[in-house]
């Protein structure tokens, strides 16, 4: 039997089958393939889409797949750069998290990681988006300047604010240690917004079911970036809170508070479990090639007709990453 090597190994209909896609999407191993090895995982697929009927073991063609998938935009068919990868997502925010949730933090300990994870979330963010609407290079400096100043003043702001409220002292502490991700998710949202911003005021290529390009439409891309934006959260959310309340709690035993430097391996532990485990959980949300019903889209996409003259009653995008 032969495999359709242009859809992922896993059914995208189903959020099971979405995930272990993205588990393999986002393989930190995938980061030690050499361009030697991409080479042949590429050639390999391209022999075996001329021919079907070659003889070659199925797991070698997905291994193949995974290799490509995980390195190659699906839009330009170049690798994309090493480090902000989907599958670099991990190790890269790693050492962010751990500084962002550094303990009774300084105003200038702020204000640097809030600028770095910014700084690395606008290069995943140009990356690994629709590329059928490419920013310039004066659009995204724009970009960057306003997600970073609106993150800062996000995280500095928060800061200042939970030590001045009227409530209990164990209360005001949780919210101390929840700023970091209420920050973050807030100004990654709305990165994302102005990092690819151009998808809504210029839309983003649309496809029939057979692939073949119908257009533009901004409907598509608000949807992309809504549904990337949403990703971003749920990325976050476990990340920095679950680890930050967790230490809380061990916070308070007395073998801690006699050792406090035992939780910083148990803090990078907690971090690096939950955005293992989050990343792939979070962006399987929703399919890379999401699709619209073309009732709810612009009106040149209402009327359209396949070769058998029957309507177009839905249209695919890339949505990224």
């Amino acid at each position: 039997m032969s495999i359709d090597l242009s859809k992922p190994r896993y059914p995208q209909s189903t959020y099971w089958g979405r995930l272990r896609h993205f588990i393999d999407v986002t393989d930190p191993r995938t980061l030690f393939v050499s361009r030697q090895q991409l080479e042949v995982a590429k050639n390999l697929l391209g022999q075996y889409k001329q021919d079907p009927k070659m003889q070659v073991d199925p797991e070698r063609l997905w291994k193949a797949k995974k290799v490509v998938d995980s390195t190659i935009h699906p839009d330009t068919g170049e690798p994309i750069f090493l480090p902000f990868r989907m599958s670099a997502f991990v190790p890269v925010n790693l050492v962010l998290v751990a500084g962002m949730l550094t303990p009774n933090p300084s105003i200038k300990t702020i204000l640097f990681w809030q600028w770095a994870n910014q700084s690395v979330n606008v290069a995943f963010n140009s990356a690994n988006a629709n590329k059928s609407t490419p920013m310039n290079w004066s659009e995204t400096a724009v970009a960057y300047v306003s997600a970073v100043t609106t993150s800062c003043a996000l995280a500095v702001g928060l800061n200042q604010a939970v030590p001045r409220l009227n409530i209990a002292a164990s209360t005001k502490r949780i919210l101390a240690k929840l700023v970091p991700f209420v920050a973050v998710a807030t100004a990654g949202t709305v990165n994302v917004f102005l990092m690819r911003g151009k998808e809504i005021s210029e839309g983003i290529d649309v496809y029939t079911e057979d692939n073949e390009r119908v257009g533009k439409s901004k409907k598509a891309g608000l949807a992309a970036i809504s549904q990337v934006a949403l990703s971003r959260i749920l990325t976050n959310a476990p990340v920095l809170v679950f680890p930050p309340l967790i230490l809380d709690r061990l916070q308070q035993k007395p073998y801690f508070q006699a050792n406090p430097k035992a939780l910083l391996p148990i803090n990078f532990g907690l971090i690096a479990i939950s955005m293992m485990s989050a990343l792939p959980a979070a962006i399987a949300v929703f399919p890379q090639i999401s699709a619209l019903e073309t009732a709810s889209m612009e009106k040149e996409f209402q009327d359209l007709k396949d070769s058998n003259g029957k309507p177009i009653t839905r249209l695919y995008y890339n949505k990224g990453l």
